[in-house]
């Protein structure tokens, strides 16, 4: 570590475009208050390899679907896991950082989460609906999504798709942890508008679920955003555990709670490049 200020590779795609949300703003103003703590660069996820071996640590932010950056990514992973590089988030999850693999197990083992199968023998499993959702395992940001009938699930559920019922949900809600803290949650009170988001006051119930998926995932150091919808029968069901890159929709934060953020993260990061110990859970 410098004998300064730690230093920290800032990895963000600020031309990305994204449908309803501005990243770009989202780091601009998350990079202008941690330069406070920290020797701050920023840099695309392309480019990340190559840098990263002249800082402290690496943190990922709003880099954009991995899909348009696949190898550069690839080999990111492979020579921050080789080189033992600190990395926010760790590269240990196992939730949207691997794939969408992790929605087959969970509904498999029997968590909350919306039922889901990648495979024509398994479509039994699925409760019925008028509609399906068909999504890649390896997509992101509603890239490469369909919603279907169920004559064509036969022919696209070949193992390369998740295929799920669509659910008529009343609203969908996020949930926002730094490490394993509880910081804030957002929902969308009208369910065709997923980014006009407004505070969410959570009940115990609502915590106690989305903890859940917290520790199964069970990375220490990071941003994790666990989406979930209210189903028709009251209760949440998963929709997406976000451990990459999770966009954080800070705008639509009072402002104590979007300073009660940026402290979380700064002491996390400062906590993870000193000496890689975490705070207690709460």
């Amino acid at each position: 570590m410098s004998a300064a200020r730690p230093r920290i590779l800032y990895v963000t795609d600020l031309a990305y475009r994204a449908r309803g949300r501005r990243y770009c703003d989202e780091d601009i103003f998350l990079t202008s208050r941690l330069g406070a703590h920290f020797d701050l660069a920023l840099c695309h996820p392309s480019a990340a390899a190559g840098l990263m071996d002249a800082f402290d640590a690496v943190v990922v932010r709003n880099s954009g679907p991995v899909l348009a950056y696949q190898e550069d990514y690839e080999a990111f992973r492979a020579r921050a896991l080789g080189s033992g590089t600190r990395v926010y988030n760790q590269l240990t999850g196992r939730a949207d950082m691997a794939g969408k693999q992790y929605l087959l197990d969970l509904s498999a083992a029997g968590f909350p989460v919306i039922p889901a199968v990648d495979r024509t023998e398994d479509l039994h499993r699925l409760p019925a609906a008028e509609r399906y959702v068909v999504k890649p395992r390896l997509g992101a940001d509603s890239i490469g999504l369909e919603i279907v009938t169920a004559d064509r699930l036969a022919a696209l559920a070949d193992g390369s798709v998740l295929v799920q019922p669509c659910v008529d949900f009343a609203y969908e809600v996020s949930f926002y942890f730094v490490d394993h803290g509880f910081q804030y949650a957002l929902y969308a009170p009208d369910p065709d508008r997923r980014w006009k988001l407004e505070p969410y006051e959570p009940t115990p119930e609502d915590l106690e679920f989305a903890r859940r998926f917290i520790d199964w995932n069970g990375i220490e150091h990071g941003i994790q955003r666990v989406d979930a919808c209210r189903a028709p029968g009251g209760g949440l069901l998963l929709v997406e555990l976000e451990d990459l890159n999770p966009y954080l929709s800070l705008d639509a934060l009072t402002e104590e709670a979007r300073e009660a953020f940026v402290t979380a993260m700064t002491e996390s990061l400062q906590r993870f490049v000193r000496d890689g110990s975490g705070p207690a859970r709460r």
